[in-house]
């Protein structure tokens, strides 16, 4: 599965490890991703969301079933 965030949409980004001498190497930075299950009391079930840690302030910021219709607003899950 890929790394992306299926809230907030945050995906891997490219960068350098400099060394002492400053010489620089290609490397990703990896989102912080977390699997977790969520419980959706408007339709009485429990789901699975691939979410970063920003995306699950944002749950607690706005409740799992807006941030789900923003994010399938943004196309970002197929179908919730």
């Amino acid at each position: 599965m890929s790394k992306i965030c299926q809230i907030t949409g945050i995906t891997s980004l490219a960068g350098n490890n400099v060394s002492h001498s400053k010489r620089r190497v290609k490397r990703r930075f990896q989102p912080n991703l977390f699997v977790k299950k969520f419980y959706i009391p408007e339709q009485d079930r429990w789901i699975t969301v691939k979410v970063s840690c920003a995306g699950l302030r944002l749950i607690n910021k706005i409740g799992i079933h807006a941030a789900l219709k923003r994010a399938t607003a943004e196309g970002l899950i197929a179908n919730y």
